[in-house]
């Protein structure tokens, strides 16, 4: 039980925050890195953020093993859904900006 708690700490005192500021476009131009959108990218670790408190909460909470099962379940959706999130989110970057080497050897 101690482990849930240090995760779920751990992940609301980090990757929430980083996420927030994401999606509202409130990021200093060294994390915006490249040319993926901020806020695309946002929505992704909100995404993977939430697959933290979906696993914790039915465990602290003393929840049966079915419901336990069906939120770990539902977490890892969650964790899929923001990793292609991200990977549409790199996608689209990669789109958006041409690749200025193919540009200068042509």
């Amino acid at each position: 039980m101690k482990w849930q708690w240090i995760g779920l700490v751990v992940f609301s005192l980090t990757l929430l925050p980083l996420a927030v500021a994401m999606i509202t476009d409130r990021v200093p131009r060294l994390l915006r890195g490249g040319r993926a959108s901020v806020r695309l990218r946002g929505w992704g670790f909100l995404l993977i953020y939430a697959t933290a408190p979906v696993n914790a909460v039915p465990r602290l909470a003393g929840a049966s093993p079915d419901t336990t099962l069906a939120c770990t379940a539902a977490g890892g959706g969650l964790a899929v859904a923001g990793c292609l999130v991200l990977g549409l989110a790199a996608l689209r970057g990669a789109r958006r900006t041409p690749d200025t080497r193919s540009a200068r050897s042509a």
